[in-house]
């Protein structure tokens, strides 16, 4: 007689060799994130900092990230009764984050807080509460970026610049004065021209009161549809110029802004993006006729940082995911973080990471003094925002999946977050700009622009005779920019060394050792294969790894 044992209903669902979650865990844990906080101005701003770390990393914070991103926003273009509306509902959790984001200082608080390196607080403040989710930072970026294209226009920056500095998230559809605050958002790409927005074909007509015209035409991308306004190109009889158009007029009626549908994207999916159709619209010129583009594109600068911002976020995000998994999961007869290769992974995903996180702040650093009159500083911070957006957004979606990969087929499953992290991660190279447009806007700013090449190679000297290698490839960038010969086929590749050399300046100048060593020994030194985890023998991986990932989580 053969005996069987009994099982329990759970004998073979022993889950062993599994990382424990992540939550709760501080996102401001990060030693370069505060010392280049400290060192361009906000270490006065540090306590608030680490409190919104430690708010990212918990369990709700996480939970309003996953629930905004399962519950996809909805359009509703009629109500019930058959009356247009033109709303957008959100998940509460999508409210949550918002409220939260705007309480923080996220969207246009910054402009109401006259402290020095306030810029580079509210940039701090979005590499930590970043580790959430991408999509509501959208908004965000687009009211912080907002005011000073407003301001074009004194009368109506007047009425709305003190609500949008608000940090009331008061959202719904209502007359934008009565308020408690405000969020902007803007729409220039049409869908003939994309970038290329001197070939919009929306059409803005004199409605025979100062300043005001109606808008007939359709926008392609206009993300945040639920915003209280917008800032807008069209084209006027003088030429391309800019308008703020609100959702809800001053009367209390609803602007004719027809929702046509919400874009179904890769990701950033918690966050509506539509193609709203004017007819009448009513809306207010903001700055000449003619001047469209000159008077929007501060809101263009500033909502690149806010992309370099993203993607810094989203490395040290996944990074610190990854970190935790090769921690805790054992392989190969110990722990994955113990193994050389996958050491060799870790600290090079760590270099990345600390580059971008220093350049973003630097580029506040130098966002705040530029607008505090610092010419160099203003000549510095056009060239190299510019150059930033190229080169670190491009290495976000390589960047992400390396990371996702330190996960093996975990990373792969939805409920992990990473291929959501992953999704995200090539909107932030397309959004303002794709690499192009960008790498050709650094390109324009050096030829028309005097003093930006002075400062950029004034930058650059601060660092000279601290790595031979950095000041070769200064050497060599300094030739490749004097040479005009076909330099705009070789724009992407000059954009890359522009801000490979100021990563490497920055971190030879402020990082340990150990990093700025390994930094210039692969980026610039060419001592590194053609994926990550091909750091030369002479990198301190240890040493990396130690102010990379610090302690037991």
């Amino acid at each position: 007689m053969v005996r069987t044992l009994a099982a329990g209903p759970s004998a073979t669902h022993e889950v062993t060799n599994q990382p424990p979650p992540l939550p709760p865990y501080d996102a401001s844990d990060d030693a370069a994130l505060l010392e280049g906080l400290r060192r361009e101005g906000a270490g006065w701003a540090e306590a608030d900092v680490r409190r919104v770390g430690r708010l990212a990393g918990s369990p709700e914070a996480q939970r309003w990230a996953e629930d905004a991103n399962r519950h996809e926003p909805e359009l509703r273009t009629h109500d019930r009764f058959g009356e247009r509306i033109d709303e957008v509902e959100f998940h509460p959790s999508w409210h949550s984050l918002m409220r939260t984001a705007v309480a923080e200082g996220l969207a246009g608080a910054v402009w109401a807080d006259g402290r020095t390196g306030a810029h580079v607080a509210r940039t701090a403040t979005g590499l930590v509460w970043g580790h959430t989710e991408a999509g509501h930072l959208c908004p965000m970026a687009m009211t912080y970026a907002a005011v000073p294209t407003l301001r074009h226009q004194p009368d109506l920056a007047a009425v709305y610049e003190p609500l949008l500095a608000g940090r009331v998230y008061d959202p719904g559809l209502a007359v934008p004065s009565g308020k408690r605050g405000l969020l902007a958002g803007m729409g220039m790409t049409e869908k003939q021209g994309g970038s290329d927005v001197r070939t919009n074909t929306t059409v803005a007509t004199p409605a025979g009161e100062d300043g005001v015209y109606t808008l007939r035409g359709h926008k392609w991308f206009t993300s945040a549809p639920m915003c209280d306004l917008f800032l807008v190109l069209a084209q006027a009889p003088g030429g391309l110029s800019c308008f703020l158009l609100p959702r809800v007029l001053p009367d209390g009626s609803r602007n004719v802004f027809r929702i046509q549908r919400l874009k179904d994207k890769l990701g950033n999916r918690s966050n509506a993006s539509s193609e709203p159709e004017f007819d009448g619209t009513v809306a207010w010129l903001v700055g000449g006729e003619g001047q469209g583009v000159k008077t929007i594109i501060d809101m263009v600068n500033l909502t690149r940082l806010d992309c370099v911002m993203a993607t810094a976020t989203l490395m040290r995000r996944t990074l610190v995911e990854a970190g935790h998994h090769v921690r805790h999961r054992v392989a190969f007869g110990g722990r994955l973080l113990d193994q050389p290769l996958m050491r060799n992974v870790l600290a090079d995903l760590a270099l990345e990471s600390e580059a971008a996180t220093a350049l973003t702040l630097r580029l506040a650093g130098a966002t705040d003094r530029a607008l505090a009159g610092d010419r160099a500083e203003r000549a510095l911070r056009r060239i190299a925002t510019a150059a930033g957006k190229y080169w670190v957004t491009k290495r976000g979606p390589a960047f992400t999946a390396e990371a996702l990969e330190c996960l093996g087929g975990n990373g792969y499953v939805e409920e992990s977050g990473m291929p959501r992290h992953y999704r995200e991660a090539p909107l932030l190279s397309i959004w303002e700009g794709s690499g192009n447009v960008n790498a050709l806007d650094v390109l324009r700013a050096l030829g028309r622009e005097p003093g930006t090449l002075d400062a950029l190679f004034g930058e650059l000297a601060l660092a000279r005779g601290g790595d031979a290698r950095l000041d070769a490839a200064v050497t060599r960038l300094r030739d490749e920019l004097a040479d005009a010969e076909g330099i705009e086929a070789r724009a992407r590749l000059l954009v890359e060394r522009i801000a490979l050399v100021l990563q490497g300046s920055l971190l030879v100048r402020h990082a340990p050792p150990a990093v700025a060593d390994a930094f210039c020994a692969t980026r610039l030194g060419g001592d590194w294969g053609h994926a990550y985890g091909t750091l030369p023998r002479s990198a301190d991986l240890t040493a990396i790894l130690a102010r990379a990932l610090p302690g037991d989580r």
